[in-house]
């Protein structure tokens, strides 16, 4: 086995300073084949037998292209050790199943996810993104741009589709942001002893809330996603209310959390590249599509996924053997030097872009890339028209190993 000086399980780890993770990446992308590290132990997990580290883009694309190989169900996707069942039905819904489940809730699902759907949410993200511009104009430089720009329109919007009431974003946001807080002092209170409890206890309250809503829903039904989705009917399937609550958790969580901290990180490349900020200013139609996807490549809001392999295969001249775990490390092959020519450069021109920002291809693809690309160019059109010198300080960084996350970040303008 190689070794290594650092260990990806380790809490630790995801503290250090951006660049140091960074290096430590590279090399592994050097070795000639993943790094297998052990598990951390949890209060809440029985201790597993390790995992692969995959950090090569080939590796990750091979993986993702076998779902039958690499199980996202056995155990659950989101977290490196098995979680007990409850959590994966409420933290992760498809994303933690394998077809044929799988399959059948993305199919009634996804009706409301296609770029024709999205269309029709457009004016509603630009009257939202126009509104966000007004109140940071009001408040002036010196606010924090995440919770007064980047978390509010994925909020927004994802609330307006399920119906959810004004009232109740800062209750969304709130318990999304704990959810996903993985072992952050500031979402944790420093208190991990009953870290498994309280994350429960988050998803259900997001649950009940949907849940109630559905109940009315289905008797008083409007144009909202939650009517649509508890009153559809799909050859004879409909989602059930344990479903709907699952995946409105992943809804607002996936949907909030990830576009949230890729505008966010879209300030602080725009901050940080001037040359190509002025490339943009210039003609922001023509370069906003590929300044989107450089920004999502770069930020990689989603640093991993997890699968179990459910019997021997060879992939990329290395064995991997059934029962064993890998892990996807989309952050790291996002700066695959073998896939992207200056891969730690920020380009809004690079051409091709094969990023795996959302996911690998394959069956888990993310349901709402169509939703988020339009989100960020929504945000990023507006601010640059409405205040084109607005830039992001110095990022505090969320200390999670799962999301790549800014909690906070002063702008000025």
């Amino acid at each position: 086995m190689t070794l290594v000086d650092f260990d990806l399980s380790d809490q630790a780890f995801w503290a250090l300073p951006m660049t140091e993770r960074e290096a430590a990446f590279a090399r592994l992308r050097a070795l000639d084949a993943p790094v297998f590290f052990e598990e951390m132990d949890v209060s809440f997990a029985p201790k597993g037998p390790g995992y692969h580290a995959l950090v090569r883009h080939a590796d990750i694309l091979e993986a993702s292209r076998n779902p039958s190989v690499f199980s996202s169900g056995q155990g659950g996707a989101t977290n490196i050790p098995d979680m007990p069942a409850e959590f994966t039905e409420y933290f992760g819904s498809m994303i933690n199943m394998d077809d044929p489940r799988h399959a059948r809730l993305r199919r009634i699902v996804s009706r409301a996810f296609t770029p024709k759907m999205i269309k029709q949410f457009e004016a509603d993200v630009e009257s939202a993104a126009a509104r966000i511009v007004d109140d940071l104009l009001a408040k002036g430089p010196g606010c924090d741009f995440v919770t007064e720009v980047a978390a509010r329109l994925p909020l927004k919007i994802i609330c307006d589709m399920m119906g959810i009431p004004e009232k109740d974003y800062r209750f969304v946001f709130d318990r999304s942001n704990f959810i996903l807080g993985g072992f952050d002092p500031e979402y944790t209170g420093g208190d991990v002893s009953d870290i498994a409890g309280r994350l429960l206890n988050a998803g259900l309250e997001l649950q009940q809330l949907v849940q109630d809503l559905a109940a009315y829903r289905a008797e008083h039904p409007t144009a909202d996603l939650t009517s649509s989705l508890v009153n559809a009917n799909l050859d004879g399937e409909r989602l059930t209310m344990q479903e709907l609550g699952s995946f409105f958790i992943l809804l607002v969580v996936a949907g909030n959390e990830t576009t949230r901290n890729a505008i966010s990180y879209g300030l602080r490349l725009l901050t940080k590249n001037p040359s190509q900020r002025a490339l943009l200013l210039s003609d922001p139609d023509a370069h906003l599509p590929g300044a989107v996807e450089e920004i999502v490549r770069l930020a990689s809001p989603v640093n991993f996924m997890r699968r179990k392999v459910t019997r021997d295969f060879e992939m990329n001249g290395h064995l991997y053997r059934e029962g064993e775990k890998a892990v996807l490390f989309y952050w790291s092959a996002n700066r695959d030097a073998a896939v992207f020519d200056d891969p730690d450069t920020f380009d809004i021109t690079r051409d091709p872009n094969p990023h795996v920002g959302y996911g690998g291809p394959g069956p888990h693809f993310c349901l709402g890339a169509h939703l988020a690309r339009r989100e960020i160019t929504v945000m990023f059109r507006e601010l640059l028209r409405r205040v084109p010198g607005i830039e992001g300080g110095k990022p505090d960084r969320l200390h999670s190993s799962f999301i790549n996350g800014i909690k906070h970040m002063e702008c000025t303008f």
